[in-house]
């Protein structure tokens, strides 16, 4: 067949939910063969539009059509989408991490004969699907052992085992370094070669343009462009242009640096693995953070960075082995998460859904969640109280919904990540640490929430933040600090800092 021959045509797709139209008459076709890219802000409908083609949202419950393989198609669920060949890997990765390898391969689709599991054949088929995607594992390895990188590789090895004629990614190097995204990436390529239709959903452009054949663009529910990347890579300034409704000239807000003296002063700190409990995951950390500044740390995934933010916030994570904390000189206990808050930190973890929010409450009640006594009287939670300050944050930083009754579970990444901010704001803290404030945001909300950062910043807060994302860390810092296995292995100012200097700490520090 034809490498131009249509697998996908989706025809005229609209969806409303209660208040929100999220999609408005979108059509979007995909060839065989050919890697299509899917951006725009968050909330422009995209994982929406997604969730229809999967038969997450089933026949019925939208307008228009969908044309698969030249046949119209009524998916009343998942099931019935993989059985035709397309399978959908979430940017949440959907393993059982006390599995192995190849119960997750085969869950739901066992190799089974007369009722009992044939383990040889399990594995056999297992080892030949980890060939397929590059991934040297056994297959009894429990997921739980294996990081992100390979964690998206295991999703792929099970969409192979389904047969994938087109495989859907939403956001699936959000979480990945440089080195895993690229394989990623080089793997789409392969699968292209193979005849294996991709759609890439993806905020990271200069991924995109890397592999994209073709570039739909979605903005308010309607898609507004198909940019053809035949003859070389669409500018990125051009694709944002359409994304956004305007140029974005300044990728980060300026900002002229009110530093202080030390706020934040971490002397020694030391923390083990919770499992493995001779690893130290935090090697003697030693750092300050003076008033008004934005602070970077910088590393590969798995330098330690996350543990030693979480740690730090009330001993959230690890075994606390020994160090010691001061803040404005005095030395505090952060032995608790409640001792933290109360001396002043904050976390906004990189997990927003698991730990930043209660994704089945609305923002009403997020909002608050970490200062309930602001909106209590007498121990009592003030309900219209709770609704003043909702209201004041939905307004005050931006949080595009029509109500504060609007459950968090149906907000954008870039909402959710701005209700996680206003959760802590509304707590006053003197010290924010933010872990990957802005992963799996479009280009929009992230200038939105480093504005954000940058007004905390003025008004004397200070701030930490941890990104994976090196041209982040150099456009809204005043300092580095670079990591690696556990410990600290250089500092510079922002001004003098290159992504070269910063890989190049690494590696002399044996990275």
């Amino acid at each position: 067949m034809a490498v131009s021959e249509t697998i996908l045509e989706m025809r005229n797709i609209s969806k409303t939910f209660p208040g929100v139209k999220a999609l408005d008459n979108v059509s979007f076709s995909v060839r065989r063969g050919e890697i299509h890219a899917l951006v725009g802000e968050n909330g422009a409908g995209k994982s929406t539009l997604m969730k229809i083609l999967s038969g997450v949202y089933p026949h019925g419950e939208y307008e228009g059509d969908i044309v698969y393989e030249g046949e119209v198609k009524a998916f009343r669920g998942i099931a019935d989408s993989e059985r035709e060949g397309i399978i959908i890997i979430h940017q949440e990765l959907a393993l059982v991490p006390l599995l192995s390898i190849a119960e997750n391969i085969f869950l739901g689709k066992e190799c089974a004969k007369n009722g009992i599991i044939d383990w040889q054949e399990t594995n056999r088929r297992t080892r030949e699907l980890l060939e397929r995607v590059g991934l040297d594992e056994r297959p009894e390895t429990k997921v739980m052992h294996l990081g992100l990188g390979k964690q998206q590789l295991v999703e792929i090895a099970k969409a192979l085992s389904r047969e994938v004629r087109l495989l859907i990614l939403d956001e699936p190097t959000s979480s990945l370094n440089e080195k895993d995204s690229d394989a990623l990436l080089e793997l789409l390529r392969e699968f292209r070669a193979r005849g294996i239709s991709s759609i890439l959903i993806s905020h990271k452009l200069s991924e995109v343009s890397k592999v994209a054949d073709n570039i739909t663009v979605l903005r308010d529910g309607r898609a507004v462009s198909t940019l053809d990347c035949s003859a070389g890579p669409v500018p990125e300034d051009r694709v944002i242009r359409d994304m956004v409704g305007r140029s974005l000239t300044d990728r980060y807000p300026p900002r002229e640096p009110r530093i202080g003296d030390t706020m934040f002063e971490v002397r020694g700190w030391t923390v083990f693995h919770p499992i493995d409990q001779d690893r130290k995951v935090v090697d003697n950390v030693s750092f300050h953070l003076r008033r008004g500044e934005v602070l970077g740390i910088a590393g590969l995934m798995g330098a330690g960075r996350t543990e030693l933010a979480m740690s730090l916030f009330g001993r959230s994570y690890g075994r606390y082995a020994g160090g010691e904390a001061f803040i404005a000189g005095e030395k505090v206990d952060l032995s608790t998460v409640p001792a933290a808050i109360n001396a002043g930190l904050a976390y906004a973890t990189e997990d927003r859904k698991s730990y930043g929010l209660v994704l089945d409450q609305t923002i009403r009640r997020n909002v608050p969640l970490a200062n309930l006594e602001g909106v209590a009287n007498s121990g009592v939670i003030d309900r219209h109280r709770e609704g003043e300050v909702a209201e004041e944050y939905r307004r005050r930083i931006n949080i595009k919904t029509p109500t504060i009754e609007q459950s968090a579970v149906n907000l954008s990444g870039g909402n959710q990540q701005k209700v996680v901010l206003s959760k802590w704001l509304f707590a006053d803290p003197d010290i924010l640490i933010l872990d990957e404030p802005t992963r799996g945001i479009d280009v929009g909300a992230k200038f939105e929430i480093y504005t954000i950062i940058r007004d905390l910043a003025q008004s004397g807060k200070s701030i930490i933040v941890i990104s994976s994302e090196m041209p982040e860390l150099l456009g809204i810092t005043d300092r580095l600090y670079v990591m690696n296995k556990g410990r600290f292995v250089g500092e510079l100012p922002t001004a003098e800092a290159t992504q070269e200097k910063i890989m190049s700490m690494i590696i002399k520090a044996g990275g």
